[in-house]
């Protein structure tokens, strides 16, 4: 024997279920979250520059610290800066080859490297501390080496140019602190800090996908994206110390 409810009940039923949908879904209510608007860095005037990457040097005494990979890196947040045109890591390894060159050792060398790819500055990162665990932890800095006269001689070979620019053997580089053609920027991005979560929260906004799973807190899980953060911060600061406007 089936007993039915009384039409009321179901009337009122249904009532209750059509307000309750109607009260979950106002206009906005079930609107997906947005994607945020990235800040980009420009480089300011009218001329465009031509930037190279080099290998990275690794002082942070971690072996997992690949520096061919810390260049593809900050390659990648190069790529971003309006009115840069960027070379990438592997043909200042090929340059380094072509003027026997091992290791960067002077503005010198720098600028011989910039003539052999024909541009206006090599970068190298270095990185200084490396921690990879949640909440990660890295150090580094940049050095820009802008490019300078080389002086041309007629039978001269590049190779024995780059060794004469370089230091004799068992004598330390020259500082590059004072040279006016060098930039640097250094920085240390220690995520257990609040003002470090807040900057790299901000620079995230844009560049992650607000229905993933993991949000904004993919920066920290994932290395190569907060070692992005910091080499984007570090570019930033390069455009700071040298008086020039890094945002649009």
């Amino acid at each position: 024997m089936t007993i039915q409810k009384p039409r009321r009940t179901r009337r009122l039923k249904s009532a209750l279920l059509l307000t309750c949908a109607a009260a979950c879904v106002p206009p906005g209510c079930a609107k997906p979250p947005e994607y945020g608007t990235e800040v980009p860095l420009i480089v300011p005037g009218n001329r465009g520059e031509v930037w190279a990457v080099a290998p990275a040097i690794n002082l942070s005494g971690q072996r997992e610290v690949d520096p061919l990979l810390q260049s593809d890196i900050l390659y990648q947040q190069l790529q971003e800066v309006r009115g840069l045109t960027v070379i990438p890591v592997d043909r200042v390894v090929e340059a380094y080859a072509g003027l026997k060159i091992q290791k960067l050792q002077s503005p010198e060398q720098a600028s011989l490297v910039c003539e052999a790819l024909g541009c206006d500055a090599l970068v190298v990162p270095t990185v200084t501390a490396y921690d990879p665990y949640d909440p990660p932890k890295f150090g580094g800095s940049l050095a820009v080496f802008h490019r300078t006269a080389v002086p041309h001689e007629q039978n001269v070979n590049p190779s024995d140019l780059a060794r004469a620019a370089a230091p004799p053997a068992g004598e330390p580089p020259a500082p590059i602190a004072g040279n006016a053609n060098v930039n640097q920027a250094i920085g240390m991005f220690d995520a257990n800090n609040g003002s470090v979560r807040d900057a790299l929260f901000g620079y995230a906004k844009g560049r992650n996908d607000p229905l993933g799973p993991l949000g904004q807190r993919e920066y920290l899980v994932s290395m190569d994206r907060y070692t992005g953060f910091a080499y984007h911060t570090l570019i930033e600061q390069l455009f700071r110390t040298t008086g020039r406007p890094p945002k649009a």
